[in-house]
């Protein structure tokens, strides 16, 4: 599959280290959480942007952009735990070579 990522994404992590920014999970599918806010299953996944030199989940860094009912005190924490933040990299998809 062949996904647009920005040119100066950091290269994928092996599968279980530490994200390190790369956006391919998000680029091509969409999280448990992404399916029930946006409604769509394959990416990439609308919350996926880009900043400061590395993909973030748009729900987990501007919750009430995204989420906007859920609780202000509790988003970032609840987001952080639906997607299964600071877990490793859990994609099992290879970038394509630049």
């Amino acid at each position: 599959m062949k996904v647009g990522l920005h040119a100066e994404a950091p290269p994928k992590p092996e599968y279980g280290a530490m994200c390190n920014g790369c956006g391919l999970c998000c680029a091509v599918a969409t999280c448990p959480l992404g399916i029930v806010l946006f409604r769509c299953r394959k990416g990439p996944c609308p919350a996926l942007h880009w900043q400061d030199g590395r993909y973030v989940c748009g729900v987990l860094a501007e919750p009430a952009r995204f989420a906007p009912l859920l609780p202000r005190r509790w988003a970032a924490r609840l987001v952080a735990r639906w997607i299964a933040a600071g877990q490793g990299c859990d994609c099992r998809h290879q970038m394509e070579s630049r």
